[in-house]
């Protein structure tokens, strides 16, 4: 019987075909079977048919792992003995051949025997190894024959049983293959008679930037503030530097300058970077007299620089002005024979006729401050405007333009100045009057 297995497998492992798919790699795999299992002679056993189940594991193409349980019941040949086997264990398997339709492979694994005889159970350790083959009818179904050497001991001696069975082969879970690659002929391209070239219309460049920056004033004591007045246009960003940064297209900053220092505009626009604009501011040092020293500068024939500042087309004074002014006004009182008037100056920038109103208001303003705080006589002090008339250094550059923006002060002895008349108040004449005129009628009464 045992020759008679061996044969049968040897037949089936000769079947080869053409079918439809190969042995692949990453699958889980069912293969119930059916066969015989022939016993060593001297085991005195009968060759008796056997059902089992593999349930396996497929790493590669090549490489298995499989799990194994089988049953079978026989007979003694010398008595009427009943027995039941079971075998299960595991087998490693590689893969002959995995890209054809037929496989054939060799195993080797091990696991156990369980004999049942007469009611008393019976286990033992068993070895195997063999081979078979795998003709794969679909993708994922293949006829499957197997022959197994069983090799265990059994009274001390080792015995080598046959197994050998038939069964299918199912595989599930294999990734699906990449289709093949899509070949796209290459396209007829016909001769094309050349077009005209398009015509490019250029746009015009975009406007250049413009940008203007002023300090007023330019001129100031330590201390003290000035603001910085800017416009632009075309432009997309601006700032002004140093110690300012990014400013909006457009307006103004009061700043209180430590030190001389040239402010520059720079902004940017599509039409590119822009010509800077520069504003200077001159920084002096606080000068501390007395009062009286002060006083002292005024007198006929001087002519006072007063650093009195204003805000861009103003004619307020400010309060940080008022000591600046004092002198004036104490001067005149120390002084009376002198007469006085406050000059008002700008520089060239913007409109003549606009530059002379501007420089009379601020005049006025002078003048007036003096007159009220000081109680200076209307007739002793006057305010004329020059505009921009008289200036007293160059236009062309931003210092110069900053010293033509000045209030000045001259004085003059008043002609023919009596000091006893305008020290002594006027007699009250009407009183005088009234009082011998109630006399009379009061007599006229009596």
């Amino acid at each position: 019987m045992r020759k008679t297995g061996i044969v049968a497998a040897l037949l089936l492992m000769g079947l080869s075909q053409a079918a439809f798919a190969e042995n692949r790699g990453e699958t889980v795999t069912f293969a119930p079977y059916v066969g015989g299992y022939t016993f060593q002679g001297d085991q005195h056993l009968e060759t008796s048919p056997v059902l089992g189940f593999r349930l396996g594991y497929n790493f590669t193409e090549n490489w298995a792992l499989e799990g194994v349980i089988d049953y079978l019941k026989t007979e003694g040949t010398r008595t009427n003995n009943k027995a039941e086997m079971v075998r299960y264990g595991g087998d490693l398997l590689y893969n002959f051949m995995p890209k054809s339709s037929f496989v054939p492979y060799l195993a080797v694994g091990a696991g156990g025997l369980k004999f049942t005889s007469g009611g008393y159970p019976d286990q033992r350790f068993v070895g195997n190894y063999g081979g078979g083959a795998k003709w794969f009818m679909t993708e994922n179904v293949a006829l499957r024959g197997d022959v197994r050497g069983l090799n265990y001991q059994y009274e001390k001696k080792w015995k080598t049983n046959v197994e050998y069975t038939l069964g299918l082969h199912i595989a599930v879970g294999a990734p699906k293959p990449a289709p093949a690659p899509v070949v796209v002929a290459e396209p007829v391209v016909e001769a094309v008679a050349p077009k005209a070239a398009p015509v490019v219309v250029t746009p015009p460049p975009a406007p250049a930037p413009t940008s203007k920056l002023t300090a007023e004033p330019a001129t100031l004591e330590k201390g003290k503030t000035t603001t910085l007045t800017w416009s632009s246009a075309n432009t997309s960003g601006c700032e002004i530097q140093p110690g300012i940064g990014p400013v909006p297209a457009s307006g103004s900053k009061v700043i209180t300058p430590a030190a001389n220092t040239s402010y520059t505009l720079t902004c940017n626009g599509e039409g590119g970077k822009t010509a800077t604009s520069v504003a200077g501011v001159e920084v002096t040092e606080p000068v501390v007299e007395a009062a009286a020293a002060k006083a002292s500068a005024v007198a006929a024939g001087t002519r006072l620089a007063l650093k009195v500042n204003f805000d861009t087309g103003k004619s307020i004074i400010k309060k940080q002005y008022y000591d600046e002014l004092k002198q004036v006004g104490d001067g005149l009182n120390e002084h009376k024979n002198l007469k006085g008037v406050i000059e008002g100056h700008t520089d060239n920038v913007g409109n003549a006729k606009a530059n002379q109103q501007l420089s009379q208001r601020r005049a006025n303003a002078v003048r007036d401050y003096i007159v009220k705080n000081f109680k200076i006589d209307k007739k002793r002090l006057s305010a004329k405007g020059f505009g921009q008339t008289k200036p007293v250094a160059d236009n062309a550059t931003a210092e110069g333009r900053a010293q033509n923006r000045r209030i000045e002060a001259a004085f003059e002895e008043i002609p023919n100045f009596k000091a006893d008349a305008d020290q002594q108040p006027a007699k009250p004449v009407k009183k005088a009057v009234k009082k011998k005129v109630a006399k009379k009628k009061a007599a006229a009464k009596q």
